[in-house]
């Protein structure tokens, strides 16, 4: 690739010849020394989340050159312009991460950083997004040693596993006292394993080349002055909208919930959206909409296989759904089950009335609950008798039955209560 780097003039720079403005530049990368801050979890992984801080060595335009397909089997190499030319920027990083699920994390907070500011899709799978990943070993103390790179990870668990392997397979390499080369390997996501493409002991073999047909960039960093030749830094400032990391702060400054509960939220826009619309109305608990959102809501999207982006179901549909389980008109399971219907519904239907027609409200009435307790009790004598006997844990064992004969129908926090003052009678 040919990086190709934004010409900024200096303030002396400038001198005069035969009464023409010459202007000495000096070539830069759009952005250096900055920092990106985030947050590291990934379920079944971490037990809680973490801060954790990347620095941003620099920023820099370059244009796509194109890729190299290698046949090993018929032992020989093509080449892809298809993209050649494509402009693009490039985010180079400090080494300071420890692992791939901390790479994972960083490349996840960029794709929301660029969906919220309308830069990017980031959809990795449809080539909006690489990843190349540089890897290397040492002992606590030492500096860095050779690396490798990993070119063109294609998805943000891929990221993690393609780090993983690699810092594996360096590991297990010198501890049988071989060699780290410096080379280029590419990502087998199919057998989960990196393949060397190419070595890069000669530095010439990437023909950095920079672009002469680039104007100056000028920027004006005091006021919000803008004109059409200079750009102005804080106007542009004002335009960002909340980025990730405040929307996370202020989840769980504003509304108190768990840090991985709005880590969950923030990775999902939609969901994070249904939240914002449902807790509007400060009678709703927050951490009961984002529970029924991320454990339920959720739950049924992934059964179908249907991405949250696509989700039909409207906000109104979602939050009468939500209002009718706080108000324990329907249970958990009915949730889902509206959910599932929703799904293959016009989103003109009411929940309301889908649950009417289904018979799926839950019965409340203390008297008809307290009848078919009764006649648990009745057709279950011996489990009664274990029960009066001191093995009270096989009041479980009846209302599994209750549960099931009533087609769970019952406010079981009702029905648990008045199951239990019957059987001591």
């Amino acid at each position: 690739m040919a990086p190709l780097y934004f010409e900024e003039p200096t303030s002396e720079s400038t001198f005069l010849f035969d009464c023409v403005t010459v202007s000495v530049v000096k070539r830069a990368p759009l952005a250096s020394n900055g920092v990106i801050n985030f947050q590291v979890f990934t379920p079944g992984v971490h037990k809680k989340p973490y801060n954790k801080s990347s620095k941003i060595k620099q920023i820099q335009l370059e244009q796509d050159s194109g890729k190299s397909l290698h046949d090993s089997e018929l032992k020989r190499s093509l080449v892809d312009l298809n993209r050649a030319g494509a402009p693009l920027i490039e985010l180079v990083f400090e080494p300071d991460l420890e692992d791939g699920e901390e790479a994972a994390a960083l490349v996840k907070e960029l794709i929301l950083i660029m969906r919220r500011l309308g830069a990017c899709t980031g959809r990795m799978e449809e080539g909006a997004l690489r990843v190349d990943a540089n890897v290397s070993l040492r002992n606590f103390g030492d500096p860095l040693s050779t690396r490798t790179e990993i070119k063109n990870i294609g998805s943000v668990r891929g990221v993690a596993g393609a780090i993983c392997h690699e810092i594996q397979r360096q590991h297990t390499l010198l501890e049988n006292g071989g060699r780290v080369v410096n080379e280029t390997r590419s990502w087998d996501a199919v057998n989960k394993v990196t393949i060397a493409m190419r070595d890069k002991e000669v530095v010439q073999d990437y023909r950095y080349m920079p672009e002469p047909n680039l104007p100056p960039l000028r920027v004006n960093l005091r006021t919000k002055e803008d004109t059409q030749d200079v750009i102005s830094v804080p106007a542009i400032k004002d335009l960002i909208p909340e980025l990730p990391e405040d929307s996370r702060r202020k989840l769980i400054g504003q509304f108190g919930l768990r840090p991985e509960i709005a880590i969950q939220l923030v990775n999902e826009p939609p969901l994070l959206e249904y939240f914002h619309e449902l807790t509007l109305d400060t009678v709703r608990n927050p951490t009961k909409v984002a529970n029924l959102l991320l454990n339920d809501l959720l739950t049924v999207l992934n059964k179908r296989h249907i991405g949250v982006e696509d989700c039909a179901i409207t906000k109104d549909q979602i939050k009468e759904l939500t209002d009718m389980f706080l108000r324990k008109q329907i249970n958990l399971d009915v949730y889902r089950k509206i959910i599932d219907e929703l799904l293959d519904k016009p989103n003109n239907i009411s929940p309301f009335d889908l649950i009417a027609e289904k018979g799926w409200f839950i019965i409340t009435d203390e008297d008809e609950i307290s009848q078919k307790c009764m006649e648990i009790i009745q057709n279950n004598p011996k489990i009664v008798k274990q029960y009066k006997e001191g093995k009270v844990k096989v009041l479980k064992a009846l209302l599994g039955i209750l549960v099931k004969n009533t087609s769970n129908k019952l406010d079981m926090s009702v029905a648990a209560a008045k199951m239990e003052e019957l059987l001591k009678k």
